[in-house]
């Protein structure tokens, strides 16, 4: 990643910084107030010395400059304490807003970006990526603050005392930076591999312990523990190469400061020898050469929380700088209801290079109930994420009462449309609050929606019956118990327009036939869609669309195109065939 990447992705935290800056400003005073404390102490020593050697020329006795030195330590941990409140509360903050943006983000993005980007992923940036930049935001801002801080005011008060001293002591600092300016584009490197492979391990994890049952059901446990085993090992050594680039930076500023240290003791010797300083000036420079020795110890961790938090920031605005592929436009406008009715108008719609519909036209009237069916991979579930916009629209037009869906407000396109998707998900909640789903439903409405889903046999099983609850992804229902819920959901919101995409797959016949009634009855006067490969779910359908190649191949109402002894009769035929075989 290059540098002006880098910089870009971390001037994203201006916006974060200076909403707080008060608090920073408040923990810089705080932290000029510890450091001013902490300067006094030695130039006390030094006087105390002073003292000592000449009780008449003292200007302070040597036991008020001890109770004066006490009393310098006090203010200086309680000045810490607050330095340190605000900088790492400001940073908690940081970390709290981001993540909220990264969340209201996430639920704005499409379904295409979601697909591309691993559940593990998004898991390893809300968790670690966001604890890098709190420490940046927040030790790693108070350090570096505390070090220009030290660093300004030692170094004033060290070439006050001796310049030519000064400067012979801080000479090995400049190499010690030139050592640590070239490590440090190998550690953002090094910091990014790792967090990638954090991510990919996350990832690993968590698709393992969803499938745990598939794992076991086909004994590849010890397959998944050596994929499991490779990918930590993997995050070991980018871990390991990391420490030892930051092994490296100890050694090196140990080395700086303890020739700094090595060259006082031999000049400043001499010159306390010569007079040129007295020995009390001597005192006060060691204990300010002291205090840069934390200061540039903390260099090295400083330069690792950047580039660990560089890494972070560049990974954290892959969400956050993503745009959705469906979002309103300018001119968009609510839609209120469905009275005219639907309109596919040459509609063509691809993954990648892989086309799914090739000009799809076709007009649904008001109340109109479609069956749509035909062979895998003929798109009919693409075109019912279609209508929603659960998809951008590519080449060609959806119209609903005779306005493009992309001028429509998604909000209320979406709030007119119950869908029920192929793949049953429920929250890790009740059966009740599945349901309901954020809207509020009192007991005896939810009870007939559980009785429009023929859900209220099952239910009445359940012990806590509509309050069980339904584990993670609903494990404790059955697939048909699923869908059916699913239905039950969709029918919550009182859509005007309904999309199935094969809600009956895993309901046995007899219960095919209770949940077509019901709906039937739910459905008058609604536009409704069911995708399903069961032909016999089309029974009260006004048409039925048989697609392949992504084109309408056929069209008409059930009994229409039986007569016409076409793909959906070939289809018929042989669903019968599988029927009378099973019996």
């Amino acid at each position: 990643m290059s540098g002006t990447n880098t910089i870009n992705d971390l001037s994203r935290l201006v916006a974060y910084l200076r909403s707080l800056r008060w608090r920073f400003a408040a923990g810089t005073g705080f932290l000029l107030l510890t450091n001013g404390f902490a300067l006094l102490i030695p130039w006390f020593m030094k006087l105390a010395v002073e003292g000592l050697q000449h009780p008449a020329a003292g200007r302070f006795p040597p036991a008020v400059c001890a109770l004066i030195i006490a009393v310098l330590a006090l203010a200086h941990c309680i000045a810490r304490i607050f330095s340190r409140t605000l900088f790492l509360n400001a940073a908690r903050i940081i970390e709290f807003r981001i993540r909220e943006d990264l969340f209201r983000r996430l639920l704005l993005l499409d379904q295409l970006f979601l697909s591309e980007t691993r559940t593990g992923d998004i898991l390893s940036r809300f968790s670690n990526d966001l604890t890098n930049v709190r420490m940046l935001t927040g030790f790693g801002a108070m350090s570096a603050m505390n070090t220009l801080i030290v660093y300004a005011a030692t170094v004033t008060l060290m070439l006050r005392i001796h310049p030519w001293l000064t400067l012979c002591a801080i000479i090995p600092f400049p190499l010690m930076m030139l050592v640590v300016k070239k490590v440090s584009n190998r550690m953002f490197q090094r910091s990014l591999e790792s967090q990638e492979e954090l991510a990919r391990l996350s990832s690993l994890a968590e698709e393992s312990v969803s499938t745990v049952r598939l794992i076991k059901s086909y004994c590849r446990e010890q397959y998944f523990q050596g994929l499991f085993a490779d990918a930590s090992s993997r995050y070991l050594a980018c871990n390991l190469r990391l420490a030892r680039l930051r092994g490296l930076l100890l050694p090196v500023m140990a080395t700086a400061t303890g020739t700094g240290t090595l060259i006082v003791l031999f000049m400043g010797g001499r010159l306390v020898i010569s007079g040129a300083i007295t020995l009390g000036d001597f005192v006060a420079f060691s204990g300010y050469l002291a205090m840069l020795v934390w200061p540039t110890a903390m260099m090295g961790w400083m330069l690792t929380l950047t580039q660990r938090g560089a890494a972070s920031m560049s990974r954290l605005a892959v969400i956050l700088g993503a745009e959705p592929a469906v979002a309103d436009t300018a001119d968009a406008e609510p839609l209120g209801d469905v009275r005219q009715g639907i309109e596919f108008r040459r509609l063509s719609f691809g993954y990648g290079p892989v086309k799914i519909l090739n000009g799809v036209s076709c007009s649904i009237a008001a109340g109109e109930r479609i069956g749509i069916t035909g062979e895998v991979g003929s798109g009919k579930s693409t075109l019912l994420k279609l209508l929603p916009r659960l998809l951008p629209v590519g080449s060609g037009q959806i119209f609903i009462d005779g306005r493009d869906i992309n001028r429509i407000s998604l909000g209320s396109l979406r709030s007119l449309i119950g869908y029920v998707p192929q793949e049953a998900f429920l929250f890790s909640r009740s059966i009740r609050e599945n349901i309901a789903y954020g809207a509020a439903h009192d007991h005896d409405a939810v009870e007939e929606l559980v009785r429009q889903a023929s859900l209220t046999a099952d239910v009445d099983k359940f012990r806590e019956g509509l309050e069980t609850l339904v584990g993670e992804k609903g494990v404790t229902l059955s697939g048909g118990q699923k869908q059916r819920l699913s239905i039950a959901r969709a029918l919550a919101a009182d859509p005007r327009v309904l999309l199935l995409d094969d809600p009956l797959s895993a309901v046995d016949a007899g219960r095919e036939e209770e949940i077509l009634a019901e709906l039937g009855r739910f459905c008058d006067g609604r536009t409704v869609l069911i995708v399903s490969h069961r032909l016999s779910a089309f029974r009260d359908c006004d048409r039925v669309l048989v697609l392949r190649d992504g084109v309408i191949a056929e069209a008409g109402s059930p009994a229409e195109l039986l007569e016409r002894d076409g793909l959906y009769a070939g289809m018929y035929r042989m669903q019968r065939l599988e029927e009378e075989l099973s019996l």
